[in-house]
């Protein structure tokens, strides 16, 4: 799958684990997919959150990867 291809079923994932974000008083945005690696912004709470790492990782990156077929990584940028 190309990269331009990529960003909408990216954002539909998460725009489906945006509730869990939100309740939590944070969110995310979508800055770019590049090779495979997809890069969030963490906003709200999220981003100065001590969990936002386990948040990325375990939550929003295995997401990504099992349901988006080319997601190898997800990175965090400020």
């Amino acid at each position: 799958m190309a990269e331009n291809e990529m960003i909408a079923p990216v954002q539909e994932v998460l725009d489906k684990l945006r509730p869990f974000l939100l309740r939590d008083g944070g969110d995310c945005e979508l800055v770019d997919v590049e090779d495979g690696i997809v890069k969030l912004r963490l906003l709200g709470a999220c981003g100065s959150c001590p969990s936002s790492t386990i948040t990325l990782k375990a939550g929003i990156e295995r997401a990504l990867v099992e349901e988006v077929p080319g997601i190898v990584e997800v990175e965090q940028v400020f």
